[in-house]
């Protein structure tokens, strides 16, 4: 090969290298539940649901297996991995987000991992934080609130 022609070829394999190391592809290789409940904000930013790279994906494959059993072995799930709720428990957030009434004006998502419930997005007033979290603690199953609401108000 001549040199013109390798130096083209090698500038052209970086370039391709670089372009794939920088944006990795993001999915949601655990299928985590994750879903939009409510959408009255407009100025709340879209909240990002749960994508992890492959890399990351392998990287948590043992912990989660493990996290996800103990909770069984232990006594306290009666299913025999804890993340086998979430598909469950999430729609029901959702449906007792919507009937409670005081959440209309908000834009809320929600995500499940083993039977931990993240509350994402904004509310337009600041009672509405601990409320949503109180309400969705005392929802069967789940074990715990992760409450990453923001007050913007409207």
């Amino acid at each position: 090969m001549k040199l013109p022609h390798l130096a083209l070829w090698t500038a052209v394999l970086l370039a391709t290298a670089g372009a794939s190391a920088e944006e990795p592809e993001r999915q949601n290789y655990f299928e985590d539940p994750f879903l939009q409940v409510t959408g009255a904000l407009a100025a709340c930013p879209k909240q990002e649901g749960p994508k992890i790279t492959l890399a990351e994906m392998r990287a948590q494959t043992h912990w989660r297996a493990e996290r996800g059993t103990s909770c069984y072995q232990s006594g306290r799930c009666r299913l025999p991995n804890s993340y086998l709720y979430d598909k469950e428990i999430i729609p029901r957030v959702k449906q007792a987000i919507l009937a409670d009434g005081r959440f209309t004006d908000s834009s809320i998502w929600v995500e499940g991992q083993r039977r931990w419930v993240w509350l994402k997005g904004c509310v337009a007033r600041p009672e509405q934080v601990l409320a949503v979290e109180q309400l969705v603690r005392n929802i069967d199953d789940v074990e715990a609130v992760i409450n990453q609401l923001t007050v913007i108000g409207r």
